[in-house]
């Protein structure tokens, strides 16, 4: 409970616009966190109302995204709730009746300037140093005056009425903020057209829904001193839950040039984490680390661990750099912690669009790739490397090939030799298994031909794996299985 008594209610709002920005996935996990740890609700709800812009395609993949980063929702699309439908493209009865009500109450005004007319006033309070804002010439128009512009065919916009006073609230990440009144001027709830823009909807919605806290970032605080005046008015009106939110306004999250991180800049839209596999655990704890600490110097923890130490007055109102490398760093944190079993079978998917296993695997390809993944979960930062790492375990011999700049590098005449007498050592060995295979080619190469082991094993590695950097070799000879390693021994002599 919050300190007024209110069960806490905080809402995730996206446009489904296309690939979901690292920035709102972090304002995502923030507001889930701040609901678990407060035994409150977290709310889904779509803002679908950019005909240009959305897409059905974009609202499934902000669903499929909210579900991969595991971010379950307690209302919302697909769950349901009392305070349906949650897209707002489907509620747009209530907006306008809520705007209606606006206006009959005094709350807002139909305004006709034209948009030539306004640009001209801004001009003349820009050329005189005064605010440039909407300067209130319609906010008091008789019935004749507005008579007289309807008759010239103009269409209204309806404007919010700004108390002439400032306006002061308790941002719960900032502290006190003041807005004076001269810095926030009457503003459009719906368009001339009779299209209502986010200035109304999404106040509407939040009071509808009961919403107690807004989490959002620090690019909407200058709208907050326009939204709760709004609030105050709905309240007046009966209209929602009787709930003015509190707010919090979350720290940008900064990228490259120090300037704030873009959808289209490396590393700034979600997909791209997906795609190179990322656990969407690891990313969701870095996100965190963008404004917030668990406590001391842990930066490791899971989803539960956050939701239980989650302060939202422990968050910092400074900007947060966004670090690729550290991503990557704590998301391999996460792989070592995954048991054998699930980190193999979170590297199925990317095995399978490589063509290495079935969509379905078999039976062999399943058992394969469970003696595998213990030799690359300490070798990864993201399930994609697992790939390269293990291609040469699943390609056919037909299908294996050898990277050709490192067998220039490798296979050399000197290389060669060393790959032959590994081969007359492997031959008639039994067991062919790993302690075997080790004492073997340390015998024949080290010992035998007088190398260092860095010298005696690179041509061996190339030979059997193709690249150069592989899993442990003598492991990973074991698992290929004796044929397959003297035939790849063989092609490479023969090459």
């Amino acid at each position: 409970m919050t300190e007024s008594n209110r069960a806490v209610r905080v809402r995730f709002c996206p446009s489904p616009t296309g690939n979901l920005h690292v920035g709102n996935v972090r304002t995502a996990l923030f507001n889930w966190a701040y609901a678990r740890h407060n035994g409150g609700s977290f709310v889904f709800r779509v803002e679908d109302t950019d005909a240009a812009r959305d897409s059905e395609e974009s609202y499934q993949g902000l669903l499929d995204s909210l579900r991969w980063l595991g971010l379950d929702w307690d209302e919302g699309p697909e769950v349901g709730g009392d305070f349906g439908p949650y897209r707002q493209s489907e509620r747009a009865v209530l907006y306008s009746e809520v705007a209606q009500k606006l206006v009959e109450a005094g709350y807002a005004y139909y305004a006709y300037d034209t948009p030539e007319e306004l640009e001209q006033r801004r001009e003349q309070a820009r050329a005189e140093g005064r605010s440039s804002g909407y300067d209130g010439l319609h906010r008091d128009l008789t019935d004749e005056q507005r008579a007289a512009y309807e008759s010239e065919g103009r269409k209204p916009v309806i404007r919010f009425r700004m108390p002439d006073e400032a306006i002061t609230f308790v941002d719960l990440v900032r502290g006190e903020v003041t807005f004076e009144p001269e810095h926030v001027s009457d503003y459009v709830l719906v368009r001339a057209n009779g299209q209502p823009l986010y200035t109304l909807t999404n106040p509407v919605d939040d009071a509808a829904m009961g919403i107690t806290h807004v989490l959002r970032g620090e690019d909407l605080l200058s709208s907050t001193p326009r939204q709760i005046p709004l609030h105050r008015a709905l309240v007046a009106l009966g209209i929602g839950e009787g709930v003015v939110p509190e707010y919090g306004h979350l720290p940008f999250v900064m990228g490259p040039g120090n300037r704030k991180l873009s959808k289209r800049d490396p590393g700034g839209g979600l997909d791209e984490y997906k795609q190179r596999g990322f656990l969407p655990e690891g990313l969701l704890n870095y996100l965190a680390l963008l404004g917030w600490s668990i406590g001391g110097d842990r930066e490791v923890f899971s989803l539960k661990e956050m939701a239980e130490a989650f302060e939202i007055s422990r968050v910092n109102p400074n900007p947060a750099q966004f670090d690729p490398k550290k991503c990557e760093a704590i998301n391999a944190q996460h792989i070592r912690e995954l048991p054998v079993e699930e980190l193999a079978s979170r590297l199925v998917p990317y095995l399978a669009d490589a063509g290495l296993v079935g969509e379905v695997p078999s039976g062999q390809e399943l058992a394969l790739l469970a003696a595998a993944t213990p030799l690359v979960n300490e070798r990864i930062t993201v399930l994609s490397e697992a790939v390269e790492m293990l291609a040469f375990l699943f390609v056919s011999e037909d299908g294996f090939t050898v990277d050709p700049d490192d067998a220039a590098k490798v296979l050399t005449e000197d290389g060669l030799t060393v790959v032959r007498a590994a081969r007359d050592a492997l031959a008639p060995l039994e067991p062919f298994d790993t302690p075997s295979i080790e004492a073997a080619l340390r015998a024949a190469l080290v010992d035998g031909l007088g190398l260092k082991p860095r010298h005696a094993f690179g041509p061996v590695r190339v030979a059997v794996s193709g690249r150069r950097v592989s899993p442990p070799l003598f492991e990973s000879i074991e698992l290929l299985g004796k044929a397959r390693t003297l035939t790849r021994l063989d092609r490479a002599l023969e090459s």
